[in-house]
């Protein structure tokens, strides 16, 4: 069986569903010490510690912490190198992703009362937010674009980026899609020291505000422990698609969307639901014929039988339920008329209405962010934007008729709450 059969009718369906689901994250005690480790002596130690670090486990010969840094003319030089293809696709997206995340800037606003209080909000840009690429093969340029821009349209004065490169290799299209997306610096290393030296600073390395970016087990541990020194995106799980069809989409489409997921590793998951019996049939048929064609067929393989499935339901309505429960970070939605099912859509990262929008056009350029909530936390989380790179202030300004009557209110419950001085501090802007 390449891949899971299910039936939401059958006995047990539940209690199958939730052990595929289940995901073991990276609460790992092994890889918890280590990273701690890591962590202190990069607090300690700053650059010498950070260097020593970048040599052990990238495999370098670095001398200084300088070394680590590569200036804007090797990013345009990148820039240069890679296929004029590529870089017009690069440009391209830039614009597409911008102008998508323009429409989510947030301003600051005041409304003024009666007598005079000024009430409202002040929205400003974090000061310095700092960027993890995985580097080496796993090369994301898109993740680049899609972490950098929303934060230089909020503002941000300053985008670290740190990438690491195994042997001393860069990798040209993530250097380009640095010089592409605005990044202020970037910093050859990776790992929990990188994390490290984004989340206290070195003497190279500026401290920054937030982290943001996907990594393998030693970032996300990193992550999850700087977690109040900074601020930090999300803890990203697996990545996931779950396809709602009706059954008319091509199956052979249908088999390769749910690769596009199966394909990044092995724990990825992919879930095709149909009330049509028979189409999922022809969708298993589709997975024989074009998982052999893959270059990651292995690893799309191993995903697909261990964590991917072919669900059966009752109707759209039971597929729709099923959907909610699940809150996958992507959620297609490969049916006629995908606005008449998007109303009851209450969790998922992304939601891709149509036969003609795959998944992977909002992974590159279609525009929204592809830094999605996964593991479930749709429920209550929501993509990267531009509202994850500013604070909100609020703005209290109080007219000496505004304090008078709010004090009657304050000093009555700072009293009720026994806080003496809280209602004195009050009852002092009383007018008598």
């Amino acid at each position: 069986m390449l891949i899971n059969r299910l039936n939401s009718s059958d006995a047990g369906f539940g209690e199958t569903l939730r052990k595929l689901l289940h995901w073991e994250d990276s609460l790992n005690s092994d890889v918890n010490t280590v990273v701690s480790d890591v962590l202190a002596r990069i607090r300690r130690d700053g650059d010498a510690a950070l260097v020593e670090f970048t040599n052990k486990f990238d495999h370098r010969n670095v001398k200084s912490a300088s070394e680590l840094i590569v200036e804007s003319p090797r990013l345009k030089s990148a820039l240069a190198r890679i296929p004029k293809a590529q870089a017009n696709a690069l440009w391209q997206a830039a614009e597409r992703i911008e102008k998508y995340h323009l429409h989510q800037k947030q301003d600051s606003w005041t409304y003024t009362e009666a007598d005079g209080t000024v009430l409202g909000q002040k929205v400003t840009p974090l000061d310095r937010v700092g960027l993890y690429a995985p580097g080496g093969k796993a090369a994301y340029p898109s993740s680049i674009l899609m972490a950098s821009i929303p934060a230089k349209v909020a503002g941000v004065p300053e985008v670290v980026l740190v990438t690491p490169t195994p042997n001393g290799v860069c990798n040209d299209i993530v250097l380009a899609a640095a010089a592409v997306a605005g990044v202020s610096r970037v910093a050859t290393i990776g790992g929990a020291q990188a994390v490290g030296a984004l989340a206290y600073g070195t003497a190279t390395i500026p401290k920054v505000d937030k982290i943001v970016g996907p990594g393998n087990i030693y970032v996300a541990t990193a992550k999850r422990q700087v977690f109040g020194v900074v601020d930090i995106d999300m803890i990203a799980g697996p990545s996931e698609i779950l396809i709602i069809c009706d059954g008319k989409t091509d199956p052979d489409w249908v088999a390769m969307d749910l690769f596009s997921q199966a394909e990044h590793d092995e724990n990825a998951q992919a879930i095709l639901i149909s009330p049509n019996a028979n189409y999922l049939d022809l969708v298993y048929q589709s997975i024989e014929k074009l998982l052999p064609t893959l270059e990651r067929a292995e690893m799309a393989g191993i995903s697909l039988k261990t964590r991917g499935a072919l669900i059966a339901v009752k109707d759209m309505k039971d597929a729709i339920d099923l959907a909610n429960y699940i809150a996958p970070e992507h959620l297609e939605l490969s049916v006629e008329n995908p606005g008449e099912l998007v109303g009851g859509i209450r969790h998922a990262g992304a939601i891709f209405m149509g036969r003609h929008t795959s998944e992977s056009l909002g992974d590159y350029c279609a525009g929204p962010n592809h830094v999605l909530p996964t593991s479930g936390t749709a429920r209550f989380s929501s993509p990267l934007g531009v509202y994850d790179y500013v604070k909100r202030s609020s703005i209290i300004h109080c007219s000496p008729a505004g304090a008078s009557e709010l004090g009657k209110l304050a000093s009555v419950l700072a009293r009720g709450e026994s806080l003496e001085a809280h209602a004195r501090s009050a009852e002092y802007r009383i007018k008598k």
